[in-house]
């Protein structure tokens, strides 16, 4: 057996087993899930992209996607912050932390003892993300004073520590951004309290302000002006696995509705006999193929080491849609019951939404492709 079908075959039944069972539980509760987090940690979860020197499984991105994808068919609140400490909460620390921010920081974020985060979008910066930031690192005697705010912060009420993007030169326009480690505890650092969200209940998101919050040098993740290029080293990955959550909601949504299909009778016989339900599975089931094939084609690309920067911005929006297109038909399929919350699929509708938004949403990925195939 190859290793990504014992990874499927593995996580899946966790997710069957473990996951599923209290996804309901964690929606409801809107808690953070700290025996969820703790026991994926004790799995290796989180390392899986890592060298196993760190404690990790040295997997690929096809692997990663897929723990990705079957998370996301159990409860995407736990894929979501899986996803944050596993790629953009531990990436840069890793790449460009000091042995000692390693040593006590990123190896136990591996293990599920500490809490990653990753701090891009402001108030003025979401899509126009490069050209808004204005948070600001200023160097000063001892190292930065960071000033400024940060929003829609994942994992940040209960983060151990933060990466953060800051602008150091505004003359500079992109060559000043920089990202900075800044730990919890660090004087001038304030987290406010957690969004109150349509969906994605459990995994928390906040807003997080700097007021002369002072950080060593070493702090500073990667050379002086490589900020985005160090990002954009990653966005395919981080676009791929925003598809693979993408990919899991879709088929927790179809399963459901086949299932649903199958045992609800009217006029006499079930629903799954009426063609109108029919084509809405069929299309559902198509499209979620398509979107399998799509998706570990660009993780094969990115395995390859393949510049796949168009793929991953199309595979990223298809996939996306494709959810967000299925949750909302499998509500039309269970019809009244999908305004219960009693079932999952009000459930599966409002998670839905978390997926346009990450990894650049819809329309500013259309516009990556229409410069990717040569508009």
């Amino acid at each position: 057996m190859k290793a990504e079908e014992l990874l499927k075959k593995t996580i899946s039944k966790f997710v069957d087993d473990e996951l599923i069972p209290v996804a309901r539980e964690i929606d409801e509760k809107d808690e953070f899930p700290w025996d969820m987090f703790k026991r994926l940690g004790a799995l290796g979860a989180y390392g899986i992209r890592y060298p196993k020197e760190y404690g990790g499984a040295n997997a690929n991105n096809t692997m990663f996607c897929i723990m990705c994808e079957e998370l996301a068919r159990g409860s995407m609140a736990v894929a979501a912050f899986t996803a944050m400490q596993c790629l953009m909460g531990t990436n840069f620390i890793f790449r460009f932390g000091t042995e000692e921010h390693k040593k006590r920081l990123f190896v136990p974020a591996l293990r599920g003892e500490k809490v990653a985060a990753f701090a891009l979008t402001e108030p003025e910066a979401g899509t126009d993300l490069f050209g808004g930031v204005r948070t600001t690192a200023q160097k000063v005697k001892d190292g930065y004073a960071i000033n400024g705010m940060k929003t829609w912060i994942t994992n940040a009420p209960y983060a151990d520590y933060f990466t953060v993007l800051c602008q150091t030169d505004k003359a500079k326009g992109v060559k000043g951004l920089n990202f900075f480690l800044v730990e919890k505890d660090t004087p001038g650092l304030s987290v406010c309290p957690k969004f109150s969200k349509v969906g994605t209940k459990g995994t928390d998101i906040s807003e997080i302000a700097f007021e002369n919050c002072h950080i060593p040098f070493e702090n500073r993740l990667g050379a002086e002006g490589k900020g985005i290029s160090n990002l954009a080293s990653i966005l395919a990955e981080i676009r791929t696995m925003t598809a693979a959550l993408s990919l899991g909601l879709a088929r927790a949504a179809f399963d459901a509705s086949l299932q649903y299909a199958k045992e609800r009778v009217q006029f006499g016989r079930p629903i799954g006999k009426f063609q109108a339900i029919q084509m809405k599975i069929a299309t559902m089931a198509t499209e979620i193929e398509a979107s399998r094939l799509l998706l570990y084609h660009t993780t094969g690309m990115l395995d390859e080491g393949k510049r796949c920067m168009k793929e991953a911005s199309m595979t990223k929006y298809f996939i996306s849609e494709v959810a967000c297109r299925a949750a909302d038909e499998a509500t039309r399929i269970f019809g009244a019951y999908a305004y219960s919350m009693e079932y999952p699929v009000q459930r599966f509708y409002r998670d839905s939404r978390f997926l346009l938004y990450g990894g650049g949403t819809s329309e500013i990925l259309q516009t990556i492709i229409a410069r990717e195939v040569g508009l």
